[in-house]
């Protein structure tokens, strides 16, 4: 158990963490800049451009408090509402974000997905292609 709990430290997931433990153990338990790079994936130059880095800034901040902003998107919550109403017409996120456009809502179709996403809408299925593109059969 304990040696799984290690593994945090020593195979760490999150890119900062990874770096802030092999400035650790390069720093604080001695490994070369090889044994340190090795032990957490870096290449060796690599490794040694982060050591610079480091000293160049060593008060750099590697664990910052979450980020604390607006819990609500302005662009999209007034027109969330419409965007279920529309899709519940069976419009694609490209005919809802024009529609919204229309009527003075400038929100992209990414955007348009986003939300549909999620209040647990799925994509569309892909409709047959019409046109004369489609028509050329090549």
């Amino acid at each position: 158990m304990l040696r799984d709990l290690a593994r945090v430290f020593l195979e760490p997931a999150d890119s900062t963490h990874r770096q802030y433990e092999a400035l650790r153990a390069y720093f604080v338990e001695g490994l070369s800049t090889a044994e340190a790079a090795a032990r957490f994936g870096y290449t060796p130059g690599s490794f040694r451009v982060l050591v610079h880095r480091f000293r160049q800034d060593p008060r750099r901040r590697f664990f910052l408090p979450p980020a604390k902003g607006p819990q609500t998107a302005p662009k999209t919550d007034p027109v969330r509402e419409q965007v279920i109403a529309l899709r519940k017409q069976n419009l694609s996120i490209y005919d809802i974000s024009r529609a919204l456009e229309k009527e003075g809502h400038r929100l992209s179709p990414v955007a348009v997905s986003l939300i549909l996403k999620a209040e647990g809408f799925r994509r569309l299925p892909r409709r047959p292609a019409t046109g004369p593109a489609a028509s050329y059969g090549g």
